[in-house]
């Protein structure tokens, strides 16, 4: 029976893109190819909608920040639309201050932005998170508070307050299998 037939020229085009910016980069201390992350976050995002456009900002949340891909660049290959929500998951990094310094102001500035988003735009960060939470709860399992070392900060505290404001910033999303799983995660990662 041939398949149903699926328009996804826009996500097609945004995975090629996402491939070429993140080309030779590895995932921070997991040892596989950085496309793997935003892969598994446009998954995510698809057992929620079918919007090539969201889709698509899942796939290219991390080109403008960890990539020398600008939002003019989004803007110009996919529009407006995905360029904002790309614009709405990205850390604002601080001039002259440390990643480790900054940390903990740009988390903070991210969850009171995603408190203030959109369903659409939170639709886009729960598959970032999730992804996120996911490696997190896989590496915990294997090497225990070891782990926290591969981030910029280490104190277990600050990623637990990080990851509950997050979840009570996609409150919204209660009801969908990945804001559950996220929610899951969030408990087994920090249980006390």
């Amino acid at each position: 029976m041939p398949n149903k037939y699926l328009e996804t020229s826009v996500l097609d085009k945004a995975i090629v893109f996402a491939v070429k910016a993140h080309a030779n980069t590895e995932r921070r201390g997991k040892g596989f190819p950085y496309i793997v992350h935003p892969m598994e976050a446009v998954e995510i995002v698809a057992t929620m909608t079918k919007d090539q456009e969201l889709l698509a900002a899942a796939v290219l949340h991390d080109t403008v920040e960890d990539t020398g891909v600008t939002l003019d660049d989004i803007r110009c290959e996919f529009g407006d639309r995905v360029a904002k929500l790309v614009e709405e998951e990205s850390d604002v990094f601080m001039e002259g201050v440390s990643e480790s310094d900054s940390w903990h102001a740009r988390k903070q500035a991210a969850i009171e932005r995603l408190e203030k988003a959109s369903r659409d735009a939170k639709m886009v960060a729960i598959g970032d998170k999730l992804s996120n939470a996911r490696a997190i709860y896989r590496d915990f399992v294997q090497k225990g508070d070891e782990l926290w070392s591969i981030f910029h900060v280490s104190d277990v505290k600050e990623h637990e307050w990080h990851y509950r404001g997050l979840a009570s910033a996609l409150k919204e999303l209660e009801g969908t299998f990945a804001y559950a799983e996220f929610i899951e995660l969030v408990e087994k990662i920090f249980a006390k």
